[in-house]
């Protein structure tokens, strides 16, 4: 069984990843996966070079994450030349890390940008953590953004009506961990197992 699970910067999508890991699932993660297609050696890092220069790297070689995003978090046009950058490598690694799963696996796709690049369609089950903007840009600050960085990211990626569109499973993270878990258990007894014959 494939699961795509989404959800907005800061609503718990990691949370309830791990939470589904718990319960037995293979986690592919986009994020993760995003990161090592860039590491220093790759073509992935060697790409983005080539679009944006060489000022997009640490002094040690490595990318440098945030003059990366000061680049495309203001301009749609950066922002679509890393995406067709990068969306194409973890899409391949993802597909090599499912296939590498035991067979009969719950294969959960944890795609932070799964609306807004259209993958929906190819899970059996979506689920889409969704929380209040004012929480998620709590979460954020506490991990270290600023509130307006927090927004401005919130900003450019798909609303809640759109994950709400393509959603099965609506999970909502506004309340405690302990809600949330007993959310996932629901999903999971009621939509995974049956599914699983």
């Amino acid at each position: 069984m494939r699961i795509g699970l989404t959800g907005g910067i800061g609503s718990g999508k990691s949370t309830v990843s791990a939470l589904l890991a718990e319960r037995g699932a293979v986690v592919v993660d986009a994020d993760r996966i995003a990161r090592d297609v860039v590491e220093p050696g790759t073509p992935g890092l060697a790409s983005i070079v080539e679009a944006f220069g060489s000022g997009v790297l640490t002094p040690d070689g490595a990318l440098d994450r945030p003059a990366l995003a000061a680049l495309v978090f203001t301009d749609p046009a950066a922002r679509r030349t890393l995406d067709g950058i990068v969306h194409p490598l973890v899409r391949a690694r993802g597909r090599e890390l499912e296939s590498a799963a035991p067979p009969g696996s719950v294969v959960v796709h944890d795609v932070p940008l799964l609306v807004e690049t259209g993958q929906a369609a190819s899970y059996d089950l979506v689920l889409v953590v969704l929380a209040d903007v004012e929480t998620r840009v709590a979460r954020l600050v506490r991990r270290g953004l600023t509130a307006e960085d927090a927004r401005a990211r919130i900003a450019v990626q798909a609303t809640d009506d759109e994950r709400r569109a393509v959603a099965d499973v609506v999970l909502d993270n506004t309340g405690t961990p302990e809600q949330l878990a007993e959310q996932v258990d629901r999903v999971w007894a009621e939509r995974v197992i049956p599914a699983l014959g």
